[in-house]
């Protein structure tokens, strides 16, 4: 089984934002930090979920276990339902890339069990600031 630790932050609402996927389990360590452009955090924990999804299927992994310490993507992927049009999108992609695997599990987790991935998130959006200025 894959675990995948995801996050998404944003340096404003909107703003340039990153997300962090450290991914673990079956022989793997993976730490990926993406700069993904102007968002707001939901959108990005919501992109940092259908990334590590993205991910898993490359490792060709048929359990995953996806840990956020977001609340809003978790009970949207939990109950399949979103209300906010603009997250719609986003969850209806999540929810079609874990219908791949044959076991899917997300859980939420508290802030500071998900420090990996938020470091990861964070580092991203401050290289590209850095790099911009």
């Amino acid at each position: 089984m894959l675990e995948i630790y995801i996050d998404g932050a944003s340096k404003g609402n909107p703003g340039p934002s990153g997300i962090g996927l450290f991914i673990k389990g079956e022989g793997h360590s993976i730490q990926i930090g993406e700069y993904i452009g102007e968002s707001n955090n939901h959108i990005a924990e919501f992109i940092a979920l259908i990334r590590g999804l993205e991910e898993a299927k490359k490792l060709k992994t048929t359990f995953v276990s996806v840990r956020s310490d977001s609340k809003i993507v978790v009970n949207s992927v939990e109950k399949q339902f979103v209300k906010n049009e603009h997250f719609k999108p986003y969850l209806e992609k999540a929810l079609s890339l874990a219908k791949e695997f044959e076991l899917f599990f997300i859980k939420w987790v508290p802030e500071d069990q998900n420090k990996a991935a938020d470091v990861l998130a964070r580092q991203a959006i401050h290289k590209m600031v850095k790099a911009s200025t």
